[in-house]
């Protein structure tokens, strides 16, 4: 199981799932209409490193943070 959070004003409860990697974990999410608005904006940590790539390997005990943007000044 993958662990999934997200981070600041998403308002989503963190997720436990089977995912392989993360191009599969983003077709899930994208199947939440109000988390799909989130997910085109948003960054993605796995184990609190910040990755790119879609096609990253996932494994169990992993955890994905989605990260909103923010503002600041």
């Amino acid at each position: 199981m993958v662990i999934i959070k997200f981070l600041g004003p998403i308002g989503k409860d963190d997720l436990k799932i089977d995912v392989k990697n993360l191009n599969e974990l983003k077709e899930i999410l994208n199947e939440d209409k109000e988390l799909k608005i989130w997910l085109k904006d948003c960054g993605v940590a796995v184990n609190d490193e910040i990755v790119t790539d879609a096609n990253m390997q996932l494994k169990d005990g992993d955890v994905v943070a989605i990260l909103a943007p923010v503002c600041g000044g």
